[in-house]
Formats: structure tokens, C-alpha cells, sequence
């Protein structure tokens, strides 16, 4: 059903530069995202405008350079480094004589040749279908009017209309399955909870380095490349902390500008661990002149998943291509970390990052040793739950003694429960 590159193919790169900011996109971003779906760019067009054509995106002049350019090389597709409507995608493909693709065409195909887990296939194929919804007439031009005659008639829907029928009825198996792997990882979450074992996500922008850090902390051998999108499926890992005891550190999908809704909406499952999170280590590609747009594109796209609350530390990586750049932390007027400067490549800075979110977490973490009496049943259920108890024993009176160590966020929890407070029983 869905166009997928083979090695090899030629593209001809076509790019808009608007004087609108908004629409403006980066070429060298897209030789990257070609070059990441294993395609080899023949040329790259560019042309300058102030809006796109209604007919072709670009001017009729620059899309007829288009054709005798794909002519002239034998280009097999055309790939436009901004969003085409269908209309304009099929306006192209007349014109040019070959398949046409936009930029979010292109990120879905790197991303099902990516897509290893069960789950990661299901998002992939949930996204594609809500893409290619409105571009089904092409394939079915030759069968748009109904039939009639000896052997023809039937229920009166057209081929195209059963195939948008069929396709909606598998969006909606798909989102049957995601429901149930999201239900998985809310009881994965839940008993993360209980265990008081702290959630850190990685997140940034696509090839910043949060596999290759993330490899370097846990020795995880997940896969990494200095290529857009090398990373799909979370992975998590546990890592000891010094003062905070075991947590979690999630490696999610990287970030793009003007990262397709459908993609969005289809790993919303995935991108849950992020918005769960306890702290999330928001990793910058320093080297990167773009860094600080960068930057705004990540904040942008959490805001959207609802994530943009969640304590970010900033992680300054790859420093190893920057002059005089050595590792360290900066601090706020507090003294809280906000900054760490390493380089997950060659290993620097790594125990300087372990050491800003141990100080980081261990200041959403409390410690306390209780003196619990005998009528209080319901706060021992509780701690019980929470699993939050390290040492206990019972006093001569019958009071039971517990060290607890919990989430701050639990503590505040249990005490507004509670008809007495819960200081009143810290030794």
C-alpha cells in the first residue's frame, strides 16, 4: 500500500525559501533526512517566494525547470522540503512525470524503515494511514465512477469509497492495539510508582546524541548514527545513582521542526514517558550553529504533548568539536544545576551529568524515620503500598519504626489524606 524507497534511487531536492519565518525550513536538514532514507540526491532545486503557488506550491516556471530537470537526469522522485496539499502533489506528479513526496512523506518512510518493536510498527502504520486518507484518489482514478452492466452492479460504492472505508476500519484496529500497549506501559508506570523508582527521559532534537549518551550511561548498545531519526523505539534502562537508588532513563524518538501532527498523534503512547517523567535531560548538539532554534523546536513540540512542565536539565553535548570547551556544571542563583557540558562521544562529563541529577532528584526525594502507633492501620497500608519502606522494627510499646523514602510529591500526598499530620510521627 505505501511507497517505500529502495537504495539507489535518484531525487531531485526541491526547497521554497520563504521570507515568512514560520515556513522557513533548513536544505541541509533535508540532504540529511534524504540521505538517512538511503536515497541519493541528483540535484537540489531552490527558488525564492512570499507564498506557495495554489497550483504547483512553487511558480508554473520554476515546477516546469522541475520536469526538465527529472528529464534531464532521470530522477525517479521529487522530494519538496516543505508540506504539499494533495492537490499540488498530484498537480506535480502530471507535470513531472514521477512520484512526488513532501517533507512529511519522506519522515514517515524513514521512520517505517526504522520501526523495529511491535508497537513502534503499529504508530508507524497508524500515521501513514492518516496521511495517505487524502491521497487515495490517485491510485484509483481509473475506477472513480460507479459500474453498471451484467456482473457489475453491486452495492453502489465506488472503489475508491470502499477503500477509504476499508482503511478506516484498520485505523481503528490500530488504535484498538495502541489503547492496549498503552495500557501496558501505564502498569509498567504504576509499578515503576510504587517502587519510588524516579523516571529521567532523554529528549531533543533528532541527532543530537541522546542514543550515544544514552549508550554511554547504561552500556545499552542500542543503536546509534550520525544520521536523522537513528532512533525510534524507546528503550529503558535502569542506572544506580548515588544517594537516589536505582531510576529509570527512557531514550525516546528525537524531535523535528514542523514535526508532522500524525506522528505526533500516533506515538502518543511512546512519548507518555516523557510526559511522566521526573526530570527530563533535554540534550543539545552545541556544535550545531541552529542550536538555540533548536532548542525552541523541542519546547515547542513538549508543549504540545503536554510535557512542557516537567524540570529539564540541560545536557550541552558534543563538545569534543568545540575549541577551549572543557566539562562542567552550571548552577542557578541557588545553586541548583541547570547546564552540564559533556561529551557522550568520548566519555567526558558523564560522572558531572550523573552527579547534577542525582542532586537534581535527590531534592524531589525525602527521608524519614517514623514512629507509627498502633491505631494507625491505614498509613501502614499506605507506606505498604508505596513500597517506599527500607528498614523497620517494632518499639517496646508496640510502635512500629520505619524508615521511609519516597517522592516529595507522595509525601505531601499522604499528609493531606491523613487526619494528623505526618510530621507529627518523624523521629
Amino acid at each position: 500500500m505505501f511507497d517505500r524507497y529502495e537504495a539507489g534511487e535518484q531525487a531531485v531536492l526541491v526547497h521554497v525559501d520563504f521570507s515568512d519565518e514560520n515556513n522557513k525550513e533548513d536544505v541541509n536538514e533535508l540532504q540529511m533526512l534524504v540521505s538517512s532514507a538511503g536515497v541519493k540526491t541528483a540535484t537540489v532545486l531552490t527558488t525564492s517566494r512570499h507564498a506557495p503557488h495554489a497550483k504547483y506550491f512553487v511558480g508554473s516556471g520554476k515546477a516546469e525547470e522541475i520536469a526538465e530537470t527529472v528529464q534531464a537526469i532521470g530522477a525517479d522522485v521529487v522530494i519538496f522540503n516543505h508540506q504539499l496539499s494533495p492537490s499540488q502533489e498530484r498537480n506535480l506528479e502530471k507535470l513531472v512525470c514521477c512520484r512526488v513526496l513532501d517533507r512529511t512523506s519522506l519522515i514517515l518512510d524513514i521512520f517505517a524503515q526504522r520501526a523495529r518493536t511491535h508497537e513502534g510498527k503499529l504508530q508507524v502504520e497508524l500515521a501513514q494511514l492518516r496521511h495517505i486518507s487524502t491521497r487515495l484518489i490517485r491510485g484509483w482514478t481509473h475506477l472513480e465512477r460507479q459500474k453498471g452492466g451484467i456482473g457489475l452492479r453491486g452495492p453502489g460504492e465506488t472503489q475508491l469509497e470502499t477503500d477509504r472505508r476499508l482503511l478506516r476500519g484498520r485505523v481503528k484496529a490500530l488504535l484498538r492495539r495502541l489503547a492496549k500497549v498503552q495500557k501496558q506501559r501505564e502498569q509498567g508506570r504504576r509499578s515503576r510508582k510504587r517502587a519510588e523508582i524516579p523516571t529521567v527521559s532523554l529528549v531533543g532534537y533528532t541527532n543530537a546524541g541522546k542514543s550515544t549518551l544514552f549508550n554511554t550511561i547504561t552500556n545499552a548498545g542500542v543503536y546509534a548514527a550520525d544520521q536523522l531519526f537513528a532512533t525510534l523505539d524507546p528503550t529503558l534502562r535502569k542506572i544506580e545513582l548515588a544517594e537516589v537508588g536505582q531510576a529509570i532513563l527512557a531514550d525516546t524518538v528525537g524531535f523535528i521542526r514542523h514535526l508532522p501532527h500524525d506522528l505526533v498523534a500516533a506515538f502518543k503512547a511512546t512519548l507518555q514517558e516523557t510526559q511522566e517523567a521526573d526530570i527530563l535531560l533535554h540534550v543539545i548538539d552545541y556544535a550545531d550553529d541552529q542550536y538555540r532554534e533548536n532548542i525552541d523546536q523541542v519546547n515547542e513540540v513538549l508543549d504540545e504533548i503536554d510535557a512542557g512542565e516537567v524540570p529539564q536539565l540541560i545536557v550541552c553535548n558534543k563538545i569534543d568539536r568545540l575549541e577551549g570547551v572543557e566539562p562542567k556544571i552550571d548552577r542557578d542563583d541557588e545553586g541548583r544545576p541547570i547546564r552540564v557540558w559533556v561529551s557522550a562521544q568520548e566519555g567526558l562529563g558523564i560522572d558531572l551529568l550523573k552527579s547534577a541529577l542525582t542532586e537534581c532528584l535527590h531534592k524531589t526525594m525525602v527521608q524519614h524515620k517514623l514512629k507509627i502507633p498502633p491505631n494507625e492501620g491505614r498509613l501502614r497500608g499506605i507506606l505498604y503500598n508505596l513500597n517506599c519502606i527500607s528498614e523497620q522494627s517494632y518499639s517496646d510499646e508496640g510502635d512500629w519504626l520505619v524508615d521511609v523514602k519516597m517522592l516529595e510529591s507522595d509525601w505531601n500526598k499522604i499528609d493531606k489524606q491523613l487526619e494528623h499530620r505526618l510530621t507529627n510521627y518523624i523521629l
